[in-house]
Order: C-alpha cells, then structure tokens, then sequence
C-alpha cells in the first residue's frame, strides 16, 4: 500500500516509487529507486530535487519487498556452476559461471510459475551455454509480496533439488568407427569422420582413435571393444544404421555387448540415430545424414554426452515436440527450438 508523506516524516521508510535526477548536460537517471529506505542524510538531496512529498510504501505483516523476495528465490533455485546478479528494479539474473549446459528441473520450474505473483524464467534446458550468459531471470511481479508464497518456493527446491544449474563439458577421449564396405575398399571417400571431430572439439574434446571397418557386425563390434579397452569414453559409429539389408552397424553395436537404449528418435534430419552404453561408455550411432545436413540429432545427444547428462528411452520420446528442422537458408543452431522438447 502506498502513503503519500512529507520528506521530512519519510526517514526510515521505503520509497514506493523511482525518482528521477537531472543534472544539465551531465546526468539525467534515477537518483533514489524505489524501495530505498530514506535516510536523514537523503532529505536535502529529495528537496534539491523539488520532492517535498514523496509516496511511501506501507508493508503489511508477512510481506517481502520485492528486492528480498528475488534474493530467496534465487538463492533456493541456484544449483551448480551459477551465480546471482542483482537485484535490479526487482529482478535476479541467474549467470553462467563455465561453459557447459543447461539443465533445467522443468516439473518445478512450472510449479514455481504456478504459486502467482511470482516469475522464474529461464532458457529452455540443454541449451549450450557460455560464461557470463544470463541463462534465468526471476521476481516478484508486485511490489510486495506474502511472504507465504516465497517460503512455497523455498519448499519447492528444498525437496526437487536445485531448479537450474550448469553441466559443465567434460573433455572425453573419443573414437570414430567409420562403417561402410564402399569406404573400407577405398570406392568413395569419407566425410562423416571429420565432421564428428570437428563436432567433438567444439566442445573440449578429441577424437583419439578413429578405424574404417566393412559393413560386418562382428568386425565393428570387435572395433568397439577395442577402443574402449584404449581409453575412449565415447565411440561415435557412423553410417550403416537404415533399413537396408547390408547396414550392420546396429547389429555391430549389439555384437559389441553394449546394451542398446534406443534405436530410433522423433528427430528430423537423424531419426535412424542410436545411442548405447558399453560399461561407462557411451556409443552413438550417428545418421548417415550428417554428411549433407548442418544440424541433426547428433547435434542434440552429442552435448549432453559430454556434459555426462543421461539420456532416457522415455525422455526421447518428448523430444518430438520440437524435432523437425526448420531447415533455415542459415542454421542457427542451437539458438532456435529444434530438439528442445517440451
């Protein structure tokens, strides 16, 4: 509630409201925000300014300013490698403190969203992001706020871990089995090997090991183990996974003992896409399309492998929302929807 006093009857009180301060040919912005608690030192500056009343705000038991109540709200939804920035006329910026991925609790975050008066937003999770980046932001809507509804936050994180918080990337050791006959005699040239590395290191990390083998599952499941045993921590297998009777890369995964999570993904370019684990390594068979298009589902599963982010049969099937490429004349990717799911 507002009160309108004189400046002199306003020492101790918060202003309700910004005032503004012009100073000729040298400042013209705010020179006391609203929320500021006057102090007695402040009066001959508001009356410098021609304020001989101001508005006041009037809390009522169990209210939060709005500066407080984004500080708490931050402080229980901040999770690792973030920090808080602000406030700033009410608001709180969540700040990537490394380079990695966003992983966003999306269940509390709509519960949060849900409470009213109140606001956190946030990129979608998965998202890619840098140091220094505003991945969130979150305040109050009015100026006041029961206090009721922020402990309702605080309750929310408590017991659903942190809303938001930054996977870092992991540099990984990394092996590329190239399948394909046609390449293994040398009758065509490959370029799916180049582009995994070049993918890879985007992110921090190294093909290590990279072999051509023919379209034989025993000879690409022998290769598998092979550079596990080496070190690599992701095997990327390219080609061969369609429904033509000489693509044995599939079959070579399972040949490897590696245990097959999913075969098959509601991503356009990239559904013939697998991803399995052999132990704790993780194999991804990239779609022959990588070759030809800019963006497919290897551009999704790759970041969150190493971001070491688990991925779930039952997750996949949320990422159709949001799986077509919209094919842009200029990919700008991952700044648009695709493969962010719901």
């Amino acid at each position: 509630m507002k009160q309108r006093v004189s400046v002199e009857k306003a020492i101790g009180l918060r202003l309700a409201h910004d005032i503004t301060q012009i100073v000729p040919r040298s400042f013209k912005g705010v020179g006391f925000r609203r929320g500021h608690v006057i102090r007695p030192c402040d009066v001959p500056k508001l009356l410098d300014l021609g304020k001989k009343e101001v508005f006041l705000l009037k809390m009522k038991s169990g209210e939060l300013f709005e500066d407080e109540a984004a500080r708490r709200i931050g402080r229980a939804a901040i999770g690792g490698h973030l920090s808080l920035q602000g406030p700033q006329e009410g608001r709180i910026n969540f700040i990537a403190k490394t380079r990695g991925m966003l992983k966003v609790n999306v269940q509390a975050l709509q519960k949060i969203n849900a409470i009213g008066a109140l606001i956190l937003s946030t990129l979608h999770t998965h998202t890619c992001v840098f140091p220094g980046q505003v991945v969130a932001g979150t305040r109050a809507i009015p100026l006041t706020i029961p206090r009721s509804k922020i402990r309702n936050v605080e309750t929310i994180c408590r017991r659903q871990g942190p809303v938001l918080q930054i996977l870092p990337f992991r540099p990984k050791k990394v092996g590329v089995v190239v399948t394909g006959s046609e390449i293994f005699e040398k009758r065509i040239q490959d370029h799916s090997a180049h582009i995994v590395a070049r993918k890879v290191k985007a992110f921090g990390s190294n093909v290590v090991r990279k072999i051509t083998v023919p379209d034989d599952p025993f000879r690409i499941g022998e290769e598998i183990r092979r550079m596990k045993r080496a070190g690599c921590q992701l095997i990327v297998a390219t080609g061969g996974l369609s429904v033509d009777p000489d693509d044995r890369t599939l079959e070579g995964i399972r040949q490897s003992g590696a245990r097959v999570v999913f075969y098959g993904v509601p991503i356009l370019p990239g559904s013939m896409s697998v991803y399995a684990r052999l132990g704790k390594t993780i194999i991804l068979g990239a779609p022959a399309c990588m070759v030809h298009d800019p963006t497919t589902a290897l551009d999704i599963f790759l970041p969150r492998v190493l971001a070491d982010d688990p991925i779930s049969k039952n997750e996949i099937t949320r990422i159709g929302h949001g799986g077509l490429c919209l094919k842009c004349r200029i990919c700008r990717y991952p700044m648009c929807p695709f493969g962010k799911g719901d």
